[in-house]
């Protein structure tokens, strides 16, 4: 009994995670694109943090710009194997809830990009910070999943190394 509830609460954290991060993207994508206009920056924190909106039309951080085939291709390979994996993991052995979360907020996030990607042809990006490409919410939940999953990894792998060459 414990085992199906613990798979229709990682299910519900799973699917949560996902709505939460597409409705949070999608809101303020949209918030921001009513009042200002493509390149146009609103100062909240002088030279520190503005809100400048920016039509991106390459892949993270605007690399790849202008390519059609990587603008669309990647990301939809990109969510099929992510989602794989999701399925893997979740069928074959016991997945983490960090991991759970991790992969949800990837997917989220890759899911509120690509609905920017094929409803405009571009990625509505406004979060600036001035010493980084401006971005989203999406590209945020996207490094947060990454980040959790490379903070998870870390230790098995360190002791995978340390099985390996116990000496060294």
């Amino acid at each position: 009994m414990m085992n199906r509830y613990r798979s229709f609460l990682d299910v519900v954290i799973f699917l949560g995670t996902v709505a939460g991060v597409v409705a949070l993207d999608r809101s303020t994508k949209i918030f921001f694109s009513s009042f200002l206009d493509h390149g146009e920056s609103l100062i909240v924190i002088p030279r520190v943090f503005h809100v400048t909106l920016v039509h991106n039309t390459g892949v993270a951080f605007g690399m790849f710009k202008d390519n059609g085939f990587v603008f669309l291709v990647v990301p939809v390979i990109a969510l099929g194997l992510l989602m794989y994996n999701v399925y893997y993991y979740y069928k074959f052995g016991e997945l983490d809830r960090s991991y759970i979360v991790a992969f949800s907020l990837i997917l989220g996030g890759a899911i509120g990009n690509l609905i920017d990607r094929i409803t405009l042809g571009h990625v509505i990006d406004f979060l600036d910070f001035r010493v980084w490409p401006v971005f989203n919410v999406a590209d945020s939940a996207i490094t947060l999943g990454a980040i959790l999953i490379l903070i998870k990894c870390l230790p098995s792998a360190q002791k995978e190394l340390i099985r390996k060459h116990p000496h060294s």
